[in-house]
């Protein structure tokens, strides 16, 4: 009967060892890696509010990582992914309704140059 504390107190070391939150390494290279493709694609923090967000909570993510509270940073980690992912796209959208809005005003010219023609 002397097994059944044993297995009772490997249970208890096997589940504090989960509860522990790893530190979200990976997360953060994500967040870095998706601020950078939002930067390259145009956005700046002065003009797209997300990526001044993303980048405040990649910074308090940071601070959460130094002070080894994982799971904090893993959820400002992951907000800052989102709205890097945001301000990217948010971006893009712009840069495509900018070129919708050119080849319209073509479109518009050539039906005009059409019209004199005929």
């Amino acid at each position: 009967m002397t097994i059944r504390p044993l297995f009772a107190a490997l249970a208890v070391v096997a589940l504090a060892g989960c509860a522990a939150d790893p530190a979200p390494n990976e997360q953060l290279r994500l967040t870095e890696q998706a601020l950078e493709q939002a930067r390259a694609v145009g956005a700046s923090a002065d003009t797209v509010a997300e990526l001044k967000q993303a980048e405040d909570k990649l910074a308090q993510a940071q601070a959460d990582m130094a002070e080894a509270s994982y799971k904090d940073a893993r959820t400002q980690a992951e907000q800052s992914e989102l709205d890097a992912r945001l301000a990217e796209a948010r971006v893009l959208t712009e840069k495509s309704q900018e070129q919708l809005n050119v080849l319209n005003t073509r479109i518009t010219r050539l039906r005009k140059q059409l019209a004199e023609v005929q």
